[in-house]
């Protein structure tokens, strides 16, 4: 296989996969057919591009194959039953196509399927990863890392969600708009999952937004267009470009990673800031108060040193207690903590760190990373050390590690 040819058929893959297996899975009415379907397809083009050269369509070639490859199941299960519909299948596709407007309520294959995948008759733990998986195509090595779960145990829940859509006829229709509102947190879930994998994935030589970013961007977006009612539609929106708007100063111009505190602020892109606070305050001003809004709140105040160069540690406290009580989550318990610290009590800050169940905690990266921040605060060098051991030992971005250990370094150093 050339060089040339991998690279072509990883793009169209990359770039494809999500839109094209949601719209096969919606023809067809089979997730696990539509997945099978598409990997022939890409197998197919390993195959065949290396003699035949690269098509001027990539992605038109896939769909294509994974098409023809569904019509031989077709036929195969259906002959047994009623040959005379064999001599219809060859069009049942002729008249839908995956680029046109659809005149549905929810005006992309895409977030169609994803409220699918929130489904009621299925596991609600599942629902985002399952999304996740078959509208962005994801494995399940990567999703189980942004739900702190072991990949076997994420990958086994997958296998009996997909078993039950088979097994149980789940119809593919989308949800009628009652019904929206009821899968929404899901589908929203699943889409602060997809911009965080992506945001992670970030190299450090690499300043673009990766495709996950732009594909959740695109996402919320649409969410809240298509629910305009939801406060947490928009919260989640706002989140999300407030992260972004920091993007360009993760990085030093040395591709050196940059925390959040040391980040220089001018290289904070203000105007989506600006934007991002909008869409939190038409989300506040509807009443609904949700945990994606609370920590937009959270991350506009971190905004909040590009405009007066301060950062308000002790709102930031009051709002993490509010998270709380909605929201207990460990990343959120240890915000909490770190915030507490940096408002001026980090013996505080440790005392709620400690709170926290050990079993959460044992390989979550953040948290060894504040404990060693707080304990550098309170003077306790010794236990800073290894608690920073722990978390550089825990930190799989090759930028933020260097990073860790260069700082910690420098700390042993010092007189």
């Amino acid at each position: 296989m050339t060089d040339d040819v991998a690279i072509a058929a990883a793009a169209a893959a990359r770039e494809a996969y999500g839109r094209r297996l949601s719209w096969l899975a919606w023809q067809w009415r089979d997730l696990e057919a539509a997945e099978d379907a598409l990997a022939t397809a890409l197998l197919a083009a390993l195959e065949h591009w290396p003699k035949t050269g690269i098509p001027a369509s990539p992605e038109a070639w896939l769909m294509t194959v994974a098409k023809r490859a569904l019509l031989q199941v077709a036929r195969h299960r259906r002959l047994t039953r009623d040959p005379a519909v064999t001599a219809m299948l060859d069009d049942e596709f002729a008249h839908d196509d995956p680029d046109a407007p659809l005149l549905q309520p929810i005006p992309d294959h895409r977030l169609q399927l994803m409220f699918v995948c929130a489904h009621p008759a299925l596991d609600a733990r599942v629902h985002a990863a399952l999304m996740l998986q078959t509208v962005l195509g994801l494995d399940a090595r990567q999703i189980a890392s942004a739900f702190l779960l072991p990949p076997a145990t994420l990958a086994q829940r997958l296998v009996r969600a997909k078993k039950r859509i088979r097994d149980a006829g789940l119809r593919f229709e989308p949800p009628e708009g009652p019904e929206l509102p009821a899968r929404l947190q899901a589908v929203l879930e699943a889409i602060y999952a997809a911009f965080s994998l992506g945001w992670d994935a970030v190299a450090p030589d690499d300043h673009t937004p990766s495709d996950l970013i732009d594909e959740a961007l695109y996402l919320a977006k649409l969410v809240v267009a298509l629910q305009p009612d939801s406060a947490e539609a928009m919260g989640l929106l706002a989140l999300m470009l407030l992260c972004e708007s920091r993007r360009g100063a993760r990085f030093d111009r040395d591709g050196a990673f940059v925390p959040l505190h040391a980040q220089d602020c001018a290289r904070w892109d203000r105007a989506m800031i600006v934007d991002a606070n909008q869409w939190l305050w038409r989300a506040s001003a509807l009443r609904q108060p949700g945990p994606f809004q609370l920590e937009a709140a959270i991350q506009a105040a971190h905004a909040q040193r590009a405009f007066t160069g301060t950062v308000p540690w002790a709102g930031i406290v009051t709002l993490y207690r509010h998270l709380l009580r909605i929201a207990p989550t460990i990343g959120a318990q240890v915000g909490h903590a770190v915030a507490t610290g940096e408002a001026g009590d980090p013996v505080q800050g440790l005392a709620l760190l400690d709170r926290i169940d050990t079993a959460s905690i044992d390989r979550y990266q953040p948290y060894w990373v504040a404990r060693a921040h707080l304990l550098a605060l309170t003077g306790e060098a010794g236990a800073s050390r290894v608690a920073a051991t722990r978390a550089i030992g825990l930190t799989l971005q090759p930028a933020v590690r260097a990073y860790l250990q260069g700082h910690y370094h420098a700390a042993d150093r010092a007189p």
